[in-house]
């Protein structure tokens, strides 16, 4: 981890969504390099938890609370004085957006207004990354993969809101934070990001996994919707290389970058449930098609900015994606120390990063 480590060792990062998923892995990689690192969350969404698999609060610092609160999240903001910012909390499902608009609205749109109002009493430098989602781009089925400048939008309430959260950091980036020459900020758009630790409701892999450990064929409404498969180590690889070059180089500050696996990871659902049966030998499936809510069937990133402007690219192919979130869950049925199997992904991973892209 020698490359990202001389960026983030004794820096203080700010994670907003610390307990989620991918804000555990990233929380854990962070504490991993040596950074100091404070988590704010509501709650803990999900039960089992990657968060607690980790014992991440004995690890880190952390503030529980609802990032709707303007003047806790302001107070923590002025008193960290962080070095990087990751803001991830969000509503992330789509199905509980149908569920819960409101929340979903309030805490994806006002949640990420309130960090970059926080953000504009900040005297010390630092780097902000706010983490959106493909589903940020208006769904037009595009083949060729949606590009950063492509039209945001949204029919469910998730994406929409998604979307409506792009628009204020354009205009609070314009209308305040781009004078600010001590702020450094980039939105980063992810794809479908898997991997361990993942028991979020209504998602592919966590549904599997919970059917398989108990040898039950899992549900599949959906076989033929086309995702790009992407592990989460990869997503979170590429925001932080974009923190660092956006402190690096300012023409790159306000801008939007995607992180997306190439197109050789763009794989049907059948696909993945065929590619982790090499891995495990209790998969099975059982095709049962429903209309319950609206589910877009592509969405691909393209990539080539980040690629390009920060030197990022995907570097895990899809047997490799699939076969280290099988093994995880696996490890994970089987009761092992899911901290030190995380600390080895980590490893794992980075020492294919270090092989294959150099940060300078």
């Amino acid at each position: 981890m020698q490359n990202l480590n001389r960026y983030f060792k004794n820096k203080r990062v700010l994670v907003t969504g610390h307990t989620g998923f991918k804000g555990s892995w990233l929380s854990f990689w962070i504490y991993l390099l040596g950074g100091k690192v404070m988590g704010v969350s509501n709650t803990i969404t999900t039960k089992p938890s990657h968060y607690k698999c980790l014992n991440l609060k004995k690890k880190i610092n952390e503030k529980i609370f609802d990032i709707r609160d303007l003047n806790k999240l302001k107070k923590v903001v002025m008193e960290f004085k962080p070095d990087y910012v990751f803001h991830l909390a969000a509503q992330s499902i789509v199905s509980k957006s149908y569920d819960s608009p409101v929340n979903t609205w309030t805490t994806n749109s006002i949640g990420t207004i309130n960090l970059l109002e926080s953000l504009r009493y900040i005297k010390n430098k630092c780097s902000v990354i706010i983490i959106t989602s493909d589903k940020s781009y208006k769904n037009l089925e595009l083949k060729r993969g949606y590009r950063e400048n492509d039209l945001l939008g949204g029919q469910d309430p998730y994406s929409a809101s998604k979307a409506s959260a792009e628009l204020a950091i354009i205009s609070y980036y314009k209308s305040f934070l781009c004078k600010k020459k001590n702020i450094s900020l980039a939105v980063a758009r992810a794809g479908n990001v898997i991997g361990g630790g993942d028991w979020t409701k209504d998602r592919l892999i966590p549904d599997c996994a919970k059917s398989w450990s108990k040898k039950r064929s899992v549900n599949i409404r959906n076989p033929k919707s086309t995702r790009p498969w992407q592990h989460v180590l990869e997503a979170l690889s590429g925001y932080m290389m974009l923190a660092i070059k956006i402190k690096q180089d300012s023409s790159l500050n306000g801008q939007a970058f995607n992180f997306g696996p190439n197109q050789l990871n763009n794989y049907s659902v059948i696909g993945v449930l065929q590619e982790s049966k090499k891995s495990w030998d209790s998969v099975k499936w059982i095709i049962k098609k429903t209309n319950k809510f609206y589910e877009s069937n592509l969405l691909k990133l393209n990539s080539a900015k980040a690629k390009k402007k920060i030197g990022w690219k995907s570097i895990l192919n899809f047997k490799s994606t699939i076969g280290l979130t099988i093994n995880w869950y696996k490890n994970f049925y089987k009761k092992k120390n899911m901290y030190e199997i995380s600390k080895n992904d980590i490893y794992f991973y980075t020492d294919q990063l270090n092989k294959k892209i150099n940060l300078k």
